[in-house]
């Protein structure tokens, strides 16, 4: 195989109509997902008032945990029929459930707060449904830097969607004087996104992009071979780490944001312009710090350089360990922002604001690069892009998803609310309340470190695992290139392009 076939492997996919539709829809798909998730959040205090639970925080807490069990134990089941099934199929039906859940959670009575934890855990069936299958059908219609861009603009959806989850949903409910309008909003524009899954979306076959050969294995083969693969393993830690300290900032910061509205104002009841006001400033900023994040993560991976000297002569090359250090930047940079924003909450509002602003934004760094690091990376036209092979994406993605979430934001907000409850004893006031939430919150900022750490080492992982996925998509097509170690400190990879080089010349 020559060098020009090599960058035909790895350049950039030749868009078209079919393939920007497709993009669209499933953009859309994962919006509707991530403003669900989070109309609950905006709505949290009427919720509890509704169902009688106000100075539960471990019962609220209980909701999202309930529906990320559902979300995170049929992710696999997803995953595993996404590889070996009609995609179209899966995620019209997971769709379709979950518009029956949201719309009929909302017609219960206040004595029937268990059947309204239930159905948010129907919810989560759904949301997993196109969660798993959907970065796959974008793997599998794009390749090189092509497939990175439409990453990034699916996951666009995760700050855009949660915080319009919160905007919407806090000021919908002001609007009709009830909380079930502001949840029931999603399910009625999950209809729209239904149809277009239905009569406008084309499945890609699976591999069509990196003309790979792909043969299908069975499920415990797939989890054997993940479990191989360091880079893999060492990631899905450091996400699920990062999703622990998402998953507990969302849920909280607008309740801990509101008890400090009453403790500054003297009052046990917080105006209803005031929880809006709170609801809809936190999405705001999740919505821009989440944009500047996935942008600032994405453009950073493809344009992380290296600049070294190799045999009198000075190479520049994009790194192939960039996306790891990305995700390891953006998780140490986040901890002093967030750290600092909880200490300032009950007095500094703007400041804590700005704080949270930029704390979010760090930690939306990894959002696209974590998945284009299973997927995809464009970061040098002879190196290895992948460390997961196609027949396994859609594994791949549920198989961490399943982790992220397990250990993630489905334990993360019933341990914050459960943290909270037990510092604050019987003390139900508002200065009991608002300080024993504050408390609680410093817990989960110290995974990030951990994070941080974690995907560091996938730096020193990633390179063997993507040329092990790539030799192993195209053994057939190609002579692999030679990597030989040395002692000069360079690339391994800069080594086996050198080779190649001399060896054409």
């Amino acid at each position: 195989m020559d060098v020009s076939d090599e960058i035909d492997y790895n350049g950039p996919t030749r868009l078209n109509k079919r393939k920007l539709v497709a993009v669209f829809i499933l953009l859309v798909a994962n919006l509707l997902n991530y403003m669900d998730r989070f109309t609950i959040a905006g709505v949290l205090t009427e919720l509890q008032a509704y169902f009688q639970i106000v100075g539960d925080d471990s019962s609220a807490g209980l909701l999202q945990t309930i529906f990320i069990v559902f979300y995170m134990l049929f992710s696999p089941l997803f995953g595993y029929l996404g590889d070996r099934y009609n995609r179209k199929i899966i995620l019209s039906s997971g769709i379709s459930f979950w518009i029956m859940a949201v719309f009929v959670s909302t017609l219960l009575s206040r004595s029937q707060f268990y059947l309204f934890m239930f159905f948010r855990g129907i919810v989560g069936i759904g949301e997993a449904s196109y969660s798993t299958v959907a970065p796959s059908i974008i793997a599998d219609l794009f390749r090189g830097s092509s497939r990175s861009v439409a990453l990034s603009v699916f996951y666009f959806a995760i700050p855009l969607g949660s915080g319009l989850g919160f905007v919407l949903g806090s000021n919908v409910s002001l609007w009709f004087g009830a909380w079930q309008w502001g949840v029931r909003l999603t399910s009625v524009l999950g209809v729209v996104c239904l149809a277009l899954i239905i009569f406008v979306l084309e499945e890609p076959a699976r591999g069509e992009a990196d003309h790979a050969h792909v043969e299908t294995s069975t499920f415990l083969g797939d989890i054997v071979y993940l479990s191989k693969i360091k880079t893999y393993v060492f990631s899905t830690i450091g996400f699920t780490s990062i999703v622990f300290l998402v998953g507990a900032l969302s849920w909280w910061t607008p309740a801990l944001m509101e008890h400090a509205w009453s403790l500054r104002h003297g009052t046990s009841e917080v105006e209803p312009g005031a929880k809006a006001q709170i609801s809809s400033t936190f999405g705001m900023i999740t919505c821009l710090a989440g944009f500047i994040g996935v942008v600032c993560g994405s453009t950073l991976a493809q344009v992380f350089v290296l600049k070294m000297w190799k045999n009198g002569y000075r190479l520049i090359a994009k790194s192939s360990k960039a996306d790891p250090y990305v995700c390891s930047l953006g998780a140490f940079l986040a901890v002093p922002f967030i750290f600092s924003a909880i200490i300032m909450s009950s007095n500094y509002v703007f400041g804590t604001w700005v704080l949270i602003f930029f704390g979010v934004t760090c930690c939306c760094l990894n959002w696209a690069v974590n998945m284009d690091m299973l997927m995809s990376r464009l970061t040098h036209v002879f190196s290895f892009q992948y460390i997961v092979v196609p027949q396994c994406r859609s594994t791949a993605t549920a198989v961490q998803t399943l982790i992220s979430h397990l250990f993630g934001d489905a334990t993360s907000p019933y341990l914050v609310g459960l943290i909270s409850d037990s510092i604050r004893g019987k003390d139900f006031s508002v200065v009991g309340r608002f300080f024993a939430l504050q408390d609680a919150l410093y817990f989960p900022v110290f995974l990030l470190v951990a994070a941080g750490g974690f995907y560091l080492t996938a730096s020193f992982t990633v390179e063997e695992d993507k040329r092990a996925a790539f030799e192993a998509m195209h053994a057939s097509d190609f002579e692999p290139i030679i990597i030989v170690a040395d002692e000069s400190g360079t690339s391994q990879v800069l080594d086996g392009v050198e080779q190649s080089l001399l060896s054409t010349s």
